[in-house]
């Protein structure tokens, strides 16, 4: 009975440890332009990277104002991102969401705040948030 107790508290302090990324891929479309809205509350190397490997991919990309409507481009993106200090400054979590004509078309989570234990939270931005754009757009521009 101890041991079964013992492995029923591990589990329970393991998943209060959990890093969770889920990719939901966008749907293949030919577009080329890729129009992502700002959100200037999120660091300026997001947006760099984020821009960077979908040019690498192939889209032309093109940076709207944060007031800009999911209706102003075929293809429109968002994303949100956070820090946080926990003996090193680290991205806690981020979320890139993909429109076609104002409808969600993929989307893209990484959440590590409940991994408060979990040494794995101390991951490369830049690294990460690659990861998630090469999952996000698996193919490619008029792939």
């Amino acid at each position: 009975m101890k041991t079964k107790i013992a492995l029923l508290t591990a589990t329970l302090l393991m998943s209060a440890c959990a890093i969770r990324q889920q990719v939901r891929p966008v749907e293949r479309f030919e577009e080329k332009q890729v129009c992502i809205v700002e959100n200037t509350a999120v660091k300026n190397g997001f947006l760099e990277v984020y821009r960077r490997t979908l040019t690498q991919k192939g889209y032309e990309v093109r940076v709207m104002p944060a007031s800009a409507a999911l209706t102003e481009c075929p293809i429109m993106s968002t994303y949100t991102a956070n820090w946080r200090w926990d003996l090193a400054t680290y991205m806690a979590f981020a979320e890139i969401k993909v429109y076609k004509n104002a409808k969600p078309s993929g989307e893209a989570v990484y959440d590590s705040t409940h991994g408060s234990g979990n040494m794995n939270k101390f991951i490369s931005a830049e690294t990460k948030i690659t990861e998630l754009v090469n999952q996000l757009f698996p193919g490619g521009s008029g792939r």
